[in-house]
């Protein structure tokens, strides 16, 4: 077992070790611990998006997001997104879509925040690792 203080202090390593291992477990606490301590600005926002997408942490990248819809002017400003890829527009309409919205309908998956798609795939003894997409798709399929 990994400590508090380890895992606050080497999150993002550890994310990046169990990514590549595939420990899910250890991969999601160290995410939820990057979340917590993560403090965006314009000047990091850009690597913190691709970051989250290159390793699915799509808790951390659904931060990142909001990060971007509450701060959209000074970050429109003082960010080019041209490096983001093309499949990253979708999540930032929905972002834009959901913020401030409680849930559309029980089976609109692609509104529901990382937390509650988790907690569904959970509740069906499905893998919670995995982007956001791969957790639409999956709650699709068992649906």
């Amino acid at each position: 077992e990994i400590s508090q203080e380890d895992l606050e202090e080497n999150s993002r390593e550890l994310v990046d070790a169990a990514d590549r291992f595939g420990m899910a477990n250890l991969k999601l606490k160290a995410e939820a611990c990057l979340v917590r301590n993560a403090t965006f600005t314009p000047d990091n926002i850009l690597d913190s998006l691709l970051y989250a997408d290159s390793k699915n942490c799509a808790l951390l990248l659904e931060k990142a997001m909001d990060y971007v819809v509450e701060n959209r002017n000074e970050v429109i400003k003082k960010v080019s997104f041209e490096d983001l890829p093309g499949s990253m527009l979708r999540d930032f309409l929905a972002a834009l879509g959901s913020k401030g919205q409680s849930g559309k309908g029980e089976s609109d998956f692609e509104y529901m925040r990382v937390c509650e798609l988790r907690q569904r795939l959970h509740a069906k003894g499905l893998c919670v690792d995995g982007s956001k997409k791969a957790m639409v798709a999956l709650l699709k399929e068992n649906s």
